[in-house]
């Protein structure tokens, strides 16, 4: 009888002193690590950059860009950038990308393009200056010949047809 409860107690402990291990992390698991002395919280999902460049200032979308795991097109698209929102760019990371996250957060959400995002005092001035480009249209130029030493003939530009005057 001693036996068995000794035997039963010891199994008992075996098993009480064992721990599960913890789940691995999922997507949405929010970790943390430090590059070039600035410590970054994003999501497990996201690779954290190698190099660092902090800047910290707002910035707001120019178009409809994708935000990616990763600073480069090989990652997967995490999430979207909305047309003219601000967000607040952590840092400059390789290749010319930025480390985004939301406004006024701290949070890494993802990388984007340099051309993607434009300083939040200059978003204005670089949609004038966009527009003005689009208004200015080349100078048509006029293809004519003469015929016969007395006429001219000259192509239409719309549909190329030639009309003689």
């Amino acid at each position: 009888m001693k036996r068995r409860i000794t035997l039963s107690l010891l199994f008992v402990l075996c098993i009480a002193g064992c721990k599960t291990p913890p789940p691995p992390p999922g997507d949405d698991t929010l970790v943390s690590s430090t590059v070039e002395g600035v410590t970054l919280t994003y999501r497990h999902a996201i690779t954290p950059p190698t190099h660092f460049t902090e800047i910290n200032e707002a910035y707001r979308a120019l178009y409809h860009a994708s935000v990616m795991s990763r600073p480069d097109f090989g990652g997967k698209v995490v999430s979207y950038l909305d047309n003219g929102q601000p967000y607040t760019v952590l840092g400059q990371v390789e290749d010319n990308w930025l480390a985004v996250a939301g406004k006024d957060q701290a949070e890494l959400i993802g990388y984007v393009s340099a051309q993607a995002l434009v300083k939040n005092d200059l978003y204005d001035k670089t949609l004038k200056a966009d527009q003005r480009r689009k208004r200015v249209r080349a100078a048509v130029k006029k293809t004519c010949v003469t015929v016969d030493g007395k006429g001219q003939a000259c192509q239409n530009t719309n549909n190329g047809t030639w009309i003689i005057d």
